[in-house]
């Protein structure tokens, strides 16, 4: 059907205003970049474990003198733990409900937010992300080994979407093991894509002359760029040392816009030891809400072969 007149004067607006934004579309970008690795905080986190009769002992981790990662350890078995993170932009509160199916199978579950996220502190740093988020996960770990009376624990990692990628790149530091990894939402095999698909999916504010025309292909650009190199990542990790041995398991959902369960599983394809699972009309984390009965067994039958 032919573009009626209206429309046609409104997309020519949109674009002269984005081709009037041009010369900030590039700081934008940049911008986004920061902001996506450093979320406004939004106030008081919105679950508590006790909010799913979860006992919680609130941990203080240092990760720097002043500065540390704020979690929550929910005790249970003491031979097996599952640490678990949370998708970029929120907090541990959003993995509560997966703590809870894993704590009721009986596992000590201990939940964090990574630095710039929830109750954590802040870390302004521009570079080298990608260790910095994945030394929170080593952190907790270590603190839950040496600190906790987890020393002779099997430990399991669990990751959503952003934390996927800092739970497989833990693995790349020197002296970290775990014993089980689980992925759910991602990660994917190539960034630059991802980080577009996150501001496609409007999880990024976007004003409306840089929504539409140059100004967006510029913003766009910038994100994806800035973004990657912000992680100081070698990404896909290189299948080697405990990257190599450690069982993985990837979750992905059929209807994810923003990781697809193709870029899932070309990751996925690297490391001969992972397994993968497709959720049926599941959308981007939102696995557990499709299905939580096949959803939990699927976990809880890869954590009993993989941790005992």
């Amino acid at each position: 059907m032919p573009e009626s007149e209206p429309a046609r004067r409104t997309t020519l607006r949109s674009r002269v205003l984005s081709t009037a934004a041009l010369p900030i579309a590039p700081l934008y970008g940049a911008a986004l970049a920061y902001l996506a690795f450093h979320p406004r905080r939004k106030g008081r986190q919105l679950a508590h474990p006790r909010d799913y009769g979860l006992s919680g002992t609130e941990l203080k981790i240092p990760f720097r003198t002043g500065k540390y990662v704020h979690a929550w350890l929910c005790p249970g078995a003491e031979d097996r733990v599952v640490v678990l993170g949370h998708s970029m932009g929120t907090d541990k509160s959003r993995s509560l409900r997966h703590a809870k199916f894993l704590h009721d199978a009986g596992y000590t579950v201990c939940l964090f937010d990574h630095r710039n996220h929830g109750a954590s502190s802040q870390d302004p740093s521009w570079l080298g992300l990608g260790d910095r988020f994945a030394s929170d996960l080593t952190a907790v770990v270590g603190h839950l080994r040496t600190a906790r009376g987890y020393g002779a624990a099997r430990f399991a990692v669990y990751g959503f979407s952003f934390s996927g990628f800092s739970s497989l790149w833990a693995l790349t530091h020197e002296g970290f093991t775990v014993d089980a990894v689980v992925c759910d939402s991602g990660p994917g095999h190539d960034v630059p894509p991802l980080i577009r698909k996150f501001l496609e999916a409007d999880l990024l504010p976007m004003p409306g002359p840089l929504r539409v025309g140059p100004s967006r292909e510029v913003v766009t650009g910038v994100l994806c760029a800035l973004g990657t190199a912000m992680t100081g990542a070698q990404w896909p990790p290189p299948v080697t040392g405990t990257l190599a041995q450690v069982p993985l398991l990837f979750l992905s959902g059929e209807r994810d816009a923003v990781v697809p369960p193709s870029s899932v599983d070309a990751l996925a394809e690297r490391f001969p030891q992972a397994e993968t699972h497709v959720l049926p009309r599941a959308e981007h984390l939102l696995g557990l809400d499709a299905d939580p009965e096949s959803y939990a067994n699927v976990v809880l039958d890869f954590l009993k072969r993989s941790l005992g």
